[in-house]
């Protein structure tokens, strides 16, 4: 591919959900796939959300609401995931919020333990989706 048959890459970017906190974009478009950041527990605000696991996997998943509908997609249009816990032993209270959001046919996942996650929240979810 040259490089003017490239597809554009586009900075996907909302009020709703936090700003990025660094060196990145809360989402990038790229031909009709959308690529979001790992979203954490913040509001759009950029508040920590307090609780457990349910109230920041709500959070996390909200947050990844808005990215997708900037994009103009929603959670039906998600094609991958990836789940970041801090704890395995969270996994069903995560799982059975996440199932709120996604409806079959699910999207692929992977889910996997980290050591750690930025300012200590216990998780992150990052998606991928197709884009019309």
């Amino acid at each position: 591919m040259t490089d003017s048959s490239r597809p554009a890459k586009r900075v996907i970017s909302t009020a709703e959900a936090p700003a990025a906190i660094g060196p990145y974009s809360q989402a990038v478009r790229f031909g009709n796939l959308l690529i979001t950041s790992g979203q954490i527990p913040l509001t759009p605000a950029g508040d920590l959300v307090e609780g457990g696991i349910a109230e920041q996997s709500k959070q996390v998943l909200d947050n990844l609401a808005a990215l997708l509908a900037e994009a103009g997609a929603d959670f039906g249009d998600v094609v991958k995931t990836t789940v970041f816990l801090s704890d395995m032993n969270n996994f069903a209270a995560m799982n059975a919020v996440y199932a709120e959001y996604f409806k079959a046919p699910y999207p692929a996942r992977s889910t996997v333990q980290v050591a750690r996650l930025p300012r200590d929240v216990m998780v992150e979810i990052e998606v991928m989706a197709q884009l019309q």
